[in-house]
């Protein structure tokens, strides 16, 4: 069958066309059509949980409850953390699981690593025996079992109000230091002032009018950690 001339003239036209279309098509570069990251990758959350109400055991046994709005776990940045952004509130619990403190913050970092916790705005701790503590920042070291802060604190009992600029204490705020303190005593109490014009002290905490040489690691870890929130 033979195809007239005009037909065989429109389909070369058409088939050149099209080799000069792919053509041009092959010579431009691709062009990735990608959104910006967001944050970077080691920013990013491996795990977060919302309306968190749970227990935290230590070697067995049950020490620590945990209400928090907002829970992250970040296991790609180093050391390793968890982040309450939306606030943290703890209960401590002693051997027989009776609560021996409340604790309370604005926002809280833990380091698995160092067994550190960092307690950020509005820090506040009210222990069994009526004492309120307040500040805007504690470190709780769980390898020493201690609590630090190098900023100004506040430690109310039902017998005083110490106020300073560096704090260290047991886990349970039994035993504690306040630096470069100022005291008020409660007029009628025990504690007024004897004839000598000093009050005298009770078990339990320290008023010494001195600086109190801040441990190395106190403020190793606060230097360290407070540059890797």
């Amino acid at each position: 069958m033979l195809i007239p001339t005009p037909y065989i003239r429109r389909i070369c036209g058409a088939g050149l066309w099209l080799v000069l279309a792919l053509l041009t098509a092959c010579g431009e570069e691709a062009k990735e059509h990608v959104a910006p990251a967001i944050r970077e990758r080691d920013s990013v959350s491996m795990m977060t949980t919302y309306g968190v109400n749970t227990l935290i055991s230590d070697s067995g046994v049950i020490k620590y409850r945990i209400v928090t709005e907002r829970w992250d776990v970040n296991v790609i940045r180093q050391p390793n953390r968890w982040e309450f952004m939306k606030g943290v509130f703890f209960e401590q619990f002693d051997e027989q699981f009776h609560v021996q403190a409340y604790i309370q913050a604005d926002t809280a970092w833990y380091y698995d690593q160092l067994k550190l916790w960092k307690l950020r705005g509005r820090v506040r701790i009210r222990n069994v025996n009526g004492l309120l503590y307040q500040s805007e920042e504690l470190y709780w070291d769980g390898l020493r079992h201690e609590l630090y802060s190098n900023v100004f604190s506040k430690v109310v009992t039902p017998e005083r109000t110490l106020q300073g600029t560096y704090f260290k204490s047991d886990e349970r705020m039994t035993y504690y230091t306040v630096s470069n303190s100022v005291g008020s005593f409660i007029p009628g109490s025990e504690s007024d002032d004897d004839a000598s014009g000093q009050a005298p002290s009770t078990p339990g905490d320290t008023t010494e009018q001195m600086v109190i040489p801040q441990r190395p690691a106190a403020q190793k870890h606060a230097k360290t950690m407070g540059m890797d929130n």
